[in-house]
């Protein structure tokens, strides 16, 4: 092989470097700073790019995506002079490579200090209570700050968010206490409060209850003075109709009534609850003889022959005869039943009769005495006989 043969292959093995070191490709998400001597000329896109070789050169390669960066943990003293460990992480992208790559050595150690810079400052502005709930306050503060000093750089500052506040141990334990205070304190509060609605509740149902046991008393109290209205007119009607009665000259209308009286005195008696044996000087032929009254007054009332009706006051012999009247005369004589009966003389208290009319006044005790006269079914003057 001549020497001339050997400087061509030469010459094409340089063309061939030289177009090879012309050629740059970047990949998508990346830009290229070129330098010509040194000094920065412009970036390439991301695809095929041709640059002049040996007179220009690649000068850093910088990525336009989206980083995260970690913020190391450091301890922060706060308003009230809490100290706490903090932690974070800054979300930042590339806007312009040239800045990046010229206005700043290390950006990434950069953008973490500063930041670490402004956590303590933001920070420590706060109380511990205002640190640990305000948590957005402070991520809004840090990203406004750092945003606005890494704009000269090519920079923009999407997020910031702190991770963790770690407060010491001890300054835990006193917040578990305080909390568990607090929240005593509401239960204590709530427990009051629960009493007192009971109480309330208590004393209104109370008072209703009061309110309505008094209306009751009221109602009964009237219904119970109505009734007694009643009964009372009733009474008074029943009085004015006897004495009506009596006044008419109907003399069985007195008789009925101090019978019926009589009758249910009795019935009360023998009605008592207690168990004690009750004596007392009663004839019951003085009962049978008011039984009798009442039995000559229904058939006066039902249709009874009598001469004047039942209702009339007998005639001139017939006359009423009161107690008093009757006292002077012989209680403990008899008459025969040949129709004539003495001023003393008794009939059968049950109101019966003997076929010939006449009545016998045999076998009454000494205390029984004629306290009124009546015209019996034979036109004969018969007498009623009572105690004294």
């Amino acid at each position: 092989m001549t020497g001339s043969a050997i400087f061509v292959i030469v010459l094409v093995a340089l063309a061939i470097a030289l177009i090879l070191g012309g050629v740059k490709s970047v990949p998508q998400g990346n830009e290229y700073t070129v330098e010509r001597f040194g000094r920065f000329i412009k970036s390439l896109k991301p695809g095929l790019n041709f640059i002049v070789p040996i007179v220009d050169r690649i000068g850093q390669k910088l990525s336009m995506m989206e980083q995260v960066l970690e913020v190391p943990t450091q301890e922060v003293i706060t308003k009230d002079n809490a100290m706490v460990g903090v932690d974070g992480v800054v979300f930042y992208q590339v806007l312009d490579a040239a800045k990046a790559a010229y206005q700043v050595r290390n950006l990434q150690p950069a953008i973490v200090n500063l930041t670490m810079t402004n956590i303590r400052t933001v920070m420590g502005s706060m109380d511990l209570d205002e640190l640990l709930s305000q948590r957005d306050k402070i991520n809004a503060q840090l990203l406004t700050v750092i945003d606005h000093a890494t704009h000269p750089w090519g920079v923009k500052v999407t997020r910031i968010e702190i991770k963790d506040i770690a407060p010491p141990r001890d300054l835990v334990d006193s917040m578990a206490r305080q909390m568990k205070a607090e929240r005593d304190k509401r239960a204590s509060i709530l427990e009051a409060e629960g009493l007192r609605q009971s109480a309330i509740l208590k004393a209104e149902g109370e008072k209703q209850a009061t309110i309505l046991a008094a209306e009751g008393r009221r109602e009964a109290a009237y219904r119970d003075a109505e009734a007694r209205e009643r009964e009372a007119a009733a009474e008074a009607k029943a009085t004015e109709s006897v004495s009506a009665a009596i006044a008419g000259g109907n003399v069985q209308a007195i008789n009925y009534f101090v019978a019926q009286k009589y009758v249910e005195a009795l019935s009360a008696l023998a009605s008592a609850p207690n168990q004690r044996v009750i004596l007392m000087p009663l004839e019951a032929s003085s009962l049978i003889g008011s039984i009798g009254g009442i039995a000559e007054l229904v058939r006066a009332a039902f249709g009874g022959d009598t001469p004047h009706g039942g209702g009339g006051l007998p005639p001139s012999g017939g006359r009423l005869r009161t107690p008093s009247s009757a006292g002077s005369q012989s209680s403990a004589g008899s008459q025969s039943s040949a129709g004539s009966q003495s001023s003393a003389g008794s009939a059968s208290s049950a109101g019966t009769q003997s076929s010939a009319g006449s009545a016998s006044n045999a076998g009454k005790p000494a205390s029984s005495v004629p306290v009124a006269r009546r015209k019996g079914a034979d036109g004969k003057d018969l007498p009623i006989w009572g105690n004294t």
